[in-house]
């Protein structure tokens, strides 16, 4: 029998169990992982960035979290040993018309505390001397670092305090009843006071299993990138953005300089035809249908029909995909750009057509459901992890170990 049982071996489960230890040393801890080794989706596929919460609403747990996040994971990195560099980043205006949109980007990004500049020309070319921009913002507080390798500390925190983290193990039913959680695996029956999911790209279906049901339903989007070849990576310093599209949910093609010292070019914004689909031939007729059938698709589709459009033409086409990247650096050719690993957002969309734009937690009778944490999740992973186990009740003498749980 676990006090705590967490679906989701990846940044944010793992997070989750090692916050989970610092409010109840003595807790018994077990994290249930499909795959053959922790990170290796949403996390393991992540560009590397440390995010400052510049574009979040004032107020959001998304604003909030990535402030605090960025402290909170840059501390954990030096105190583990961990490989990141705060290197900034350039929020970039390269056409007349964004100018307004940076300035009231630069407002918001004050509004959450945030310690940023606005800079010009001359300013912005001597700390990125290749890009193209009118201005830009600069913010100083971002960072790189490989999430893969923190998840993997996260977990050997777990297991130095004596939790378990069973891979290979699948998740095929949930039992919530009055004293306890049954959790059925491919692997066997576990119990447990509390069952914690965090599964990402699933977590929308095992909220259902545990008798849930929600207003939003997770479509995959798939990000592609490029990478830029060796003797091309001098172009970019540091984090390279554009002002993102208020009519758009995304971004935008960005340069990413990660701890490698590669530099990563995109991504692209297209719907995958499977919920882990990282390549243009991965699908699944069950995630496709799910998708498809969902109303919320088709109205968001509806608002952002040019849009997605440019994405699709983007994802098929480089010569198209190198205009957007000349937007911020012109001298980028082509010839520079190698294909690179794609990833895959677990975007949560309501029956309305609107994404949730904010991190989305459901508590249950015996469960806690994290049902919406795409980016920027991995840098506020720690702050998560710490409202998840705030939100834990607790009641005395429930066991011998702790003093918790329902």
């Amino acid at each position: 029998m676990f006090d705590f049982a967490i679906i989701g071996g990846g940044i944010v489960g793992l997070s989750t169990g090692m916050a989970i230890y610092q409010r109840f040393p003595n807790a018994k801890v077990v994290v249930i992982e499909k795959e053959s080794a922790v990170a290796e989706h949403q996390t393991g596929h992540n560009s590397g960035v440390i995010h400052s919460g510049i574009y979040y609403k004032p107020g959001s747990f998304k604003a909030r979290f990535a402030r605090q996040g960025s402290q909170s994971m840059t501390e954990f990195c030096q105190t583990y040993g961990i490989e990141h560099d705060i290197c900034g980043k350039v929020i970039v205006a390269t056409k007349k018309e964004e100018i307004p949109l940076l300035e009231n980007l630069y407002k918001r990004g004050l509004e959450n505390g945030l310690n940023i500049n606005r800079i010009g020309r001359d300013e912005l070319n001597e700390i990125e001397p290749h890009v193209n921009g009118l201005g830009a913002i600069r913010v100083p507080m971002a960072g790189i670092v490989n999430y893969r390798q923190v998840s993997e500390k996260f977990a050997e925190i777990i297991k130095e305090n004596g939790g378990e983290i069973r891979l290979n193990t699948k998740v095929e039913k949930i039992h919530e009843e009055s004293n306890q959680v049954t959790i059925e695996t491919n692997r066997g029956t576990i119990k447990t006071s509390l069952v914690i999911n965090c599964a990402g790209l699933h977590s929308d279906r095992m909220a259902a299993a545990a008798g849930y049901k929600t207003d939003m339903k997770i479509v995959p989007f798939r990000g592609e990138y490029f990478k830029l070849k060796p003797e091309k990576r001098y172009l970019v310093k540091h984090l390279i953005y554009p002002v993102p599209n208020p009519k758009f949910p995304f971004l935008g093609v960005h340069f990413t300089r990660m701890v490698s010292g590669e530099v990563d070019a995109g991504p692209n914004a297209v719907m995958a035809f499977k919920r882990e689909g990282y390549k243009k031939t991965d699908i699944s007729m069950k995630d496709l249908m799910e998708s498809v059938s969902f109303p919320g698709l088709w109205k968001m589709a509806g608002k952002f029909a040019k849009e997605g459009l440019d994405e699709y033409v983007r994802s098929f086409s480089k010569k198209q995909f190198t205009k957007s990247l000349q937007e911020l650096i012109p001298e980028i050719q082509e010839d520079d750009l190698i294909p690179a690993p794609a990833g895959v957002r677990a975007q949560a969309l309501k029956y309305d057509g609107n994404m949730v734009d904010d991190f989305h937690i459901i508590m249950g009778k015996r469960s806690i459901h994290v049902c919406n944490a795409p980016s920027p999740a991995a840098t506020a992973s720690i702050e998560i992890g710490k409202e998840v186990v705030r939100r834990i009740p607790v009641q005395t003498n429930l066991t011998n170990r702790i003093s918790t749980v329902i």
